[in-house]
């Protein structure tokens, strides 16, 4: 049985890659170039949704529905 993991925006990038790395597609195509970068380490989803000029929590659902 796989665990359904649920993103937050309050979660870093690189946690939230860590938990499901499929994301990382899908935030490159967003314009969110800096998966290994030390900005990652401290950048919650939806600081770097906003940066990005994107809604945080359409990216959310977005990146919830990748299995």
């Amino acid at each position: 049985m796989v665990e359904n993991i649920i993103l937050r925006k309050d979660m870093t990038i690189a946690e939230s890659i860590k938990l499901k790395p499929k994301i990382s597609g899908l935030l490159m195509s967003k314009g969110m170039h800096c998966m290994g970068c030390v900005i990652a380490q401290g950048e919650t989803l939806e600081q770097a949704a906003e940066v990005h000029g994107l809604d945080p929590d359409g990216l959310i659902t977005e990146l919830n529905e990748l299995e």
